[in-house]
């Protein structure tokens, strides 16, 4: 295949993602757990893209074999018209290295590391990366760059892991239940930083949610059902994070 790092694609190109009959089966002993039943999509450059489905849908696991972190059971999923699905170990490594930021719903920040450290962690490895104080003014924290995690809110805590995700320039941002673990006031704020990245780094966003109401900031919603894609729509009109209730 050719070298994902060397690949930069057409100037033109708008397909950041492409699958094609995407499939993974999970063995658990005798048992099979199809947790992809065909996939195909296209995910496209610079748009933000909410996956929305109850637990066990396949959500998850679409956006893990997408970021890299693991692979399908059949079918075909290329990123800027490389085929991960043929990438050794090493080239999935340097993928999720470069090109791959990720948000989970636990923050994971080394807890003896100020919120700059925090981020100088993935900055020190990038080819390319944002100084940290910039990534974390990006997410509102200018102020809290000499923070420890202890010293910060939950959402705070958040809005660092999104900043050290951003810090390496990543042409994909993916996020795994990001306000899975916030209120409702904390959670709009971190949905603004993610916004805000998507609109001014023009980074191609992917949030994985169970809340259909944040499928309102987004330009397209791709709700999945037992492994399936159930049904894909646009909004004409997105709205703000702070204009969300749930």
């Amino acid at each position: 295949m050719n070298n994902i790092l060397s690949h930069e694609g057409p100037a033109d190109t708008r397909i950041v993602f492409q699958t094609q009959g995407l499939t993974k089966v999970y063995e658990m002993g005798a048992v099979k757990v199809h947790a992809l039943r065909g996939i195909d999509l296209e995910f496209y450059s610079g748009e933000l893209v909410v996956l929305l489905g109850p637990s066990g849908s396949g959500k998850s696991t679409l956006l893990n074999i997408l970021g890299g972190l693991d692979t399908a059971s059949g079918g075909r999923v290329s990123y800027l018209g490389n085929d991960l699905t043929k990438a050794t170990e090493k080239e999935l490594t340097e993928y999720r290295r470069y090109h791959v930021g990720f948000v989970f719903q636990f923050y994971n920040l080394i807890p003896s590391l100020t919120a700059r450290e925090n981020v100088e962690v993935v900055t020190e490895i990038a080819p390319r990366p944002m100084d940290p104080s910039d990534a974390l003014a990006v997410v509102g924290l200018a102020d809290r760059l000499d923070h420890f995690p202890a010293q910060l809110s939950g959402g705070e805590q958040q809005r660092v892991a999104i900043a050290r995700a951003i810090s390496k320039n990543p042409d994909v941002l993916l996020c795994d239940e990001p306000t899975g673990a916030l209120d409702f006031s904390t959670g709009i704020v971190v949905l603004e930083a993610l916004e805000r990245v998507n609109r001014e780094l023009g980074t191609t966003t992917v949030i994985i949610t169970h809340n259909v109401d944040i499928a309102d900031m987004a330009d397209r919603v791709i709700h999945l059902s037992n492994g399936l894609i159930s049904s894909i729509s646009s909004n004409s009109t997105k709205k703000a994070p702070r204009e969300l209730h749930w």
